[in-house]
């Protein structure tokens, strides 16, 4: 399935516009702070129904207007349609609709249109907290496995309820401890979706990064997690005179992470700014490919300014990548219009040029 024609109002710093796009390769070109960016974070709501770049969809409204709509019209290979229509309000009211018809729950439309996007907002993911990891985490295996989600979900509202609790004047024992035992049923099954998938995962990621590279460096990722050393009910028992002292929950699946290294050591240390865009390049594509393989039909795969930091050889490899087959539809966005067009170029089969000024499409 590929995004035939999309069409934009009050989104961010595009107040009203509308494209047609090739079912194989699409460049956006545009100077910086045009909207080819929040261009392509339009599209991501359409799969995600939510912002690439903002846990908060009030930033994603135009900043002197009331409401945000993006539509999207998509085409499968037999000819069938999909119509996704998405509006925000600036009261906190959010609507997906798939043709025609509300979504009762928003967690039912993920999985529905896959899609991955490489940006250099990802170097959060090397250089911030766990928290960032997490996100990119929940994000994928979200798409896979929607039942994974309304777990996320669950483990976030009772490990606030209990954080509320354990801040409180009086700690009630029993409402603790049933906060306790179904904080822990979905940890489990976080946990074990977790690991299953980082360990499918990390196969990919480095043969990516071994063709990207070129066999230069061993990069490596390592799952960590409170529960490799017990089960969730067992930590919030031991930890829960600590945990009333300290007022939260000081253990659980809310405080995983994943170690990224480069030769046995973090990347963030030791890994140069091409390497590690490189690392985070590798992860989206390993991610694409797990999708694929999945799904059995590829997803959408945007690319952001992704060619900044890389030497041509890296460049190289990439633009023979995606140039193949194994790739559907794709946006790539760059402020240089000289090397969109050797893209152009060098790609063969379906492609569109699209330019972006103040956030109009041209």
């Amino acid at each position: 399935m590929y995004l035939r024609r999309i069409t934009v109002n009050n989104f961010k710093n595009i107040r009203a516009a509308a494209a047609d796009f090739s079912p194989k390769l699409n460049c956006i070109t545009g100077m910086n702070g045009s909207g080819k960016t929040n261009l392509l974070d339009a599209i991501y709501y359409l799969s995600m129904s939510k912002s690439y770049f903002s846990n908060q969809d009030i930033y994603t409204i135009t900043h002197d207007e009331e409401n945000s709509a993006v539509t999207g019209d998509y085409s499968r290979e037999d000819g069938t349609s999909e119509k996704i229509a998405l509006s925000l309000s600036k009261e906190g009211e959010k609507c997906v609709k798939r043709n025609g018809k509300s979504y009762q729950r928003l967690a039912d439309h993920i999985g529905l249109i896959p899609i991955v996007m490489v940006s250099p907002y990802d170097t959060c993911l090397i250089n911030e907290s766990g928290e960032e990891r997490r996100k990119f985490l929940n994000a994928m295996i979200s798409q896979t496995d929607r039942e994974y989600l309304r777990r996320v979900q669950n483990y976030n509202q009772l490990l606030a309820q209990r954080n509320k609790l354990l801040k409180g004047n009086s700690v009630y024992p029993d409402l603790l401890e049933t906060l306790s035992e179904r904080l822990s049923y979905n940890a489990s099954y976080i946990f074990e979706a977790r690991r299953s998938f980082i360990k499918d995962f990390v196969p990919h990621v480095e043969k990516y990064y071994g063709q990207i590279s070129g066999g230069s460096e061993v990069i490596g990722i390592d799952y960590k997690s409170d529960l490799e050393r017990a089960p969730m009910e067992e930590l919030l028992i031991s930890s829960l005179e600590r945990d009333k002292v300290l007022k939260y929950t000081s253990a659980g699946i809310h405080r995983d992470d994943l170690g990224f290294t480069m030769n046995g050591n973090p990347i963030r240390k030791v890994g140069s700014q091409g390497q590690q865009k490189s690392f985070l390049i590798s992860l989206k594509l390993a991610q694409y490919s797990i999708f694929r393989d999945l799904h059995g039909k590829s997803p959408v795969l945007l690319l952001d300014d992704v060619f900044d930091k890389l030497d041509m050889n890296r460049v190289e490899y990439l633009l023979n990548l995606v140039a193949s087959d194994y790739f559907g539809q794709i946006f790539i966005t760059d402020s240089n219009k000289v090397r969109i067009g050797e893209i152009l170029g060098k790609i063969d089969g379906d492609s569109k040029y699209i330019e972006v000024s103040g956030g109009v499409i041209l």
